[in-house]
């Protein structure tokens, strides 16, 4: 089994909309996954048509004393999703006072790796480096950095330490932007962890959130979705972090 962390390099990048992407994708080729939602945002259950007002989920259980185990949803025979739970408004406030509470997510992780049901977790990880975050990020076996092809994530690549054996992960290329195929032929120069794909803009991607559902599930034909395969793909040959080869195209 193998657990994949996405992180963004900042907010706003799309990763909790690439996480459940790419959970879709990963049980089109057949592999049993349960995508986790770290996020005190609560918004990766959103992409799998869990109720809005649905208030389950794996830090709420444990924050009531519940059993997390209770709090999954089952989305397909192959693909099972594991909410954040929703947080008062207080909680929300003073999220540093939880961590404690929280850092139990790790004994799940270990639980999780010592099963054999999944061949995938998928942890949607909040940005920056609360103690959560740095946490979860030692037990993935591998980790994708979100980025957008901007002057803000640039900056970002160069300022602020990525994870250890991480990838780099590049979301929403828009065709046509200069500003944006500068960068990228930047970074195809200079990041040597930069995927050999990216994940172009598609409307498809926005429009899927709306719909409650993945990207695949509700535009198959899309650029996205298609990307997403490949990246998919990618996924099952380097899924204990084997070196990336270099795409210069």
């Amino acid at each position: 089994m193998a657990i994949l962390g996405l992180q963004g390099v900042r907010g706003g990048v799309g990763t909790t909309s690439v996480t459940a992407a790419l959970a879709w994708s990963l049980q089109l080729l057949g592999e049993t996954v349960l995508v986790l939602d770290a996020c005190p945002d609560n918004l990766l259950r959103l992409s799998y048509n869990i109720d809005f007002d649905q208030p389950d989920g794996w830090a709420r259980a444990l924050l009531d004393g519940r059993d997390w185990r209770d709090a999954g949803q089952r989305y397909t025979s192959q693909l099972d999703v594991l909410p954040f739970g929703q947080l008062t408004a207080g909680e929300a406030e003073n999220i540093h006072l939880l961590y404690d509470s929280l850092h139990a997510l790790e004994s799940i992780l270990q639980t999780l790796r010592s099963q054999t049901h999944y061949k995938w977790v998928l942890v949607d990880i909040p940005h920056g480096h609360s103690p959560l975050a740095r946490m979860i990020l030692e037990h993935c076996d591998s980790t994708l950095v979100i980025v957008k092809p901007d002057t803000n994530c640039h900056v970002r690549l160069h300022q602020q330490a990525l994870p250890a054996g991480s990838h780099i992960l590049i979301n929403d290329l828009r065709i046509g932007s200069q500003l944006q195929d500068d960068l990228y032929q930047v970074w195809l120069q200079s990041q040597r962890r930069l995927l050999p794909m990216v994940i172009h803009r598609d409307e498809a991607m926005v429009e899927c959130l709306a719909a409650k559902q993945p990207l695949g599930e509700y535009r198959s034909d899309s650029l996205a979705a298609e990307e997403m395969m490949t990246l998919a793909n990618w996924c099952l040959l380097h899924a204990t972090g084997s070196p990336v080869p270099r795409s210069d195209a």
